[in-house]
């Protein structure tokens, strides 16, 4: 039997001007609201979408930390939504390169002789 389909959760934002505001005297809360708004909306998609949402936000959150100011972090996130797109992309038409196989190369034992 199909899966029903959800609803689309539809996100109520204050207006912009009232984010730029709390971005400029409480950035504290700014970061905090922007965060209760990202996990509603991880939460808000199927179960097995999630954990991907929430790896795909941690690595955001992390390429963000390491942004000097808005404006980098603007360019660096427009940078990474560019990659994730052309990505997206070659898998509609079919342009994915079949992933390369690791090669694994075991340590050596345990003994001395082995590490010379």
């Amino acid at each position: 039997m199909p899966q029903p389909q959800s609803q689309p959760y539809n996100q109520e934002l204050p207006p912009f001007d009232e984010l730029v505001a709390l971005a400029k005297q409480n950035p504290e809360a700014f970061t905090k609201f922007k965060h209760q708004m990202c996990e509603e909306m991880i939460s808000s998609a199927s179960l097995n979408m999630q954990q991907r949402l929430r790896a795909q936000q941690s690595h955001i959150d992390l390429v963000v930390s390491q942004c000097k100011n808005p404006y980098h972090i603007n360019v660096t996130l427009m940078r990474e939504m560019t990659i994730q797109m052309v990505k997206f992309r070659d898998a509609l038409e079919g342009d994915v390169e079949p992933q390369q196989q690791a090669v694994v190369i075991p340590f050596p034992h345990n003994n001395k002789e082995d590490w010379h």
